[in-house]
């Protein structure tokens, strides 16, 4: 009788160690902001040096166009009295996703918070950089579609990124943890 040995040729991975984890979701997180910004900076500059304000250039007849505008408020040019509370708000949304990197675990969460964080800093580059002055600075807008207000790409960044997150939340995505959340015994699902 001849006993059967199992040789396993597949080494054995070494867990991931807690550190770990969190560095590179915040590498993915920056990596995903450093793009949002540099396009949005970019293409920010070539719309201000190409552009004439209040002379649309058709892309696609009168839907989609090149319009360069700027704008001192929010979206739809709401609040455009209140430039620099704007500026402080994006201020604390930055800090805010700064402080939460550092317990960031899920890469979903790092794309999410990467995409609204180089949205706010694309803005705030325009707050603080453009004209009229320091923190009263009119963000560059320049992409028309048909109906919707004139927008720049730092604008569906931040808009796509929070539908993540709110999607990711719903579905039960912590950015602190691998995976859905866990319904514990006696929580409601």
């Amino acid at each position: 009788m001849t006993e059967e040995t199992t040789d396993s040729t597949e080494p054995e991975v070494a867990p991931e160690p807690e550190s770990a984890a969190p560095s590179r979701r915040l590498g993915l997180l920056l990596s995903v902001a450093a793009v949002v910004l540099i396009t949005d900076v970019v293409t920010k500059v070539l719309a201000v040096k190409m552009l004439t304000p209040g002379q649309p250039v058709s892309i696609i007849g009168d839907t989609v166009t090149w319009t360069l505008v700027r704008n001192s408020g929010a979206a739809f040019s709401m609040a455009t009295s209140y430039t620099w509370v704007l500026t402080l708000i994006a201020s604390a949304v930055v800090l805010g996703i700064i402080w939460m990197s550092r317990r960031l675990v899920s890469p979903w969460w790092a794309i999410g918070l990467g995409m609204i964080l180089g949205g706010a800093l694309g803005n705030l580059v325009d707050r603080f950089f453009r004209a009229p002055g320091h923190l009263q600075g009119h963000v560059v807008d320049f992409l028309s579609i048909g109906w919707w207000p004139v927008f720049n790409v730092a604008d569906p960044a931040v808009v796509g990124g929070a539908i993540l997150l709110v999607a990711l939340s719903v579905f039960g995505y912590d950015f602190d943890a691998v995976g859905r959340r866990r319904v514990e015994a006696g929580e409601q699902p």
